[in-house]
């Protein structure tokens, strides 16, 4: 079998629009390098698959026949690369001139670095904040009680998200958001697949932790660069996705730092979203024009209240994650 430089792969959900761009993207910035495109489509209904078929012959293309989620479906397309890197891309990314090329010669002089994620920018070119902390209780709590937002240049009361900084230079990194990740595929073999028990949200701060454990590098590298439009697959359901979202950070904590700090997140969880219910409440009969958005926060704040107080779902839960 033949080693090409890269394999990227592409999960899609109903994100067609989206995922033309990032295919269109992919074939005009390849430079100086070998790859191969795979998409696994998730069963998507809008008629992704039928418009990569047409339109990209050269592209493999794996139809599932019910939407597995990321993980899993990521997996599938590892499994199917030949890549000596293997670069997982979401849908909604359009990869700029020379990013690509630029992460392959930092990693080919960099042995040690399992990890590479690119600086992502919003559609406007506006920073958008890629890099994590791991998750701890004090930094959720900076995050449910706002002291991030009271202090937004302290590194010590902000939450896992890295805003104080600027995302200016090549560094280290806890999690990377797995928007766009490019992994050394010896690495990979290493450190293992995605754990295909985060359905989707939790998978990029898990493998992110299990790289630093096998002492492979998590490395940030500003001078790559790709546009992220966020919400290609979730803006579908937002309220179940954010669901997902709450679930997949239980998960996590339940993994990796045992039951008695999972309860503890929870409740951190609970907290951030009574306040959120209450603040937002307010902000709703003093600020009209903002209603609707208001209301939707809301709504997506209750819901998350409801799932975790739910008694049997939370027993459910839990108890299919020991």
């Amino acid at each position: 079998m033949i080693q090409l430089d890269l394999s990227i792969i592409i999960v899609s959900w109903n994100a067609k629009n989206h995922l033309v761009n990032c295919l269109n993207s992919l074939v005009e910035n390849q430079d100086g390098y070998t790859q191969e495109i795979i998409v696994i489509d998730n069963d998507s209904s809008d008629g992704s698959p039928e418009k990569i078929e047409k339109e990209f012959p050269q592209v493999k293309l794996i139809r599932n026949q019910e939407n597995l989620g990321f993980s899993k479906a990521n997996n599938i397309g590892i499994k199917k690369s030949v890549g000596r890197y293997i670069c997982l891309v979401n849908s909604d990314i359009i990869v700029l001139d020379g990013c690509i090329d630029g992460i392959i010669k930092f990693m080919d002089g960099n042995p040690s670095v399992g990890i590479v994620g690119p600086r992502v920018l919003n559609p406007d070119r506006s920073l958008q904040v890629s890099c994590r902390h791991f998750p701890s209780i004090w930094n959720k709590l900076c995050q449910a009680v706002g002291l991030n937002k009271i202090f937004p240049k302290s590194p010590f009361f902000s939450d896992w998200f890295m805003d104080y900084w600027n995302h200016d230079s090549i560094r280290g990194i806890d999690v990377l958001s797995g928007c766009f990740w490019m992994v050394r595929k010896e690495a990979l073999v290493d450190v293992g697949l995605l754990d295909e028990s985060f359905f989707i949200y939790g998978e990029d701060i898990d493998w992110c932790k299990r790289f630093h454990q096998k002492n492979w590098g998590v490395m940030f590298y500003p001078r790559a660069e790709a546009i992220h439009f966020g919400g290609a697959s979730s803006n579908n359901a937002p309220i179940r996705f954010y669901i997902e979202m709450q679930k997949a950070d239980l998960q996590y904590w339940r993994k990796h730092h045992g039951f008695s700090a999972q309860a503890i997140y929870a409740v951190i969880i609970v907290i951030r979203h009574l306040l959120r219910i209450v603040f937002g409440s307010v902000k709703y009969v003093f600020y009209p024009p903002q209603r609707k958005l208001i209301s939707f926060k809301l709504q997506r704040s209750a819901a998350c209240i409801r799932w975790i107080l739910n008694f049997k779902k939370w027993m459910k839960f839990t108890e299919s994650k020991q």
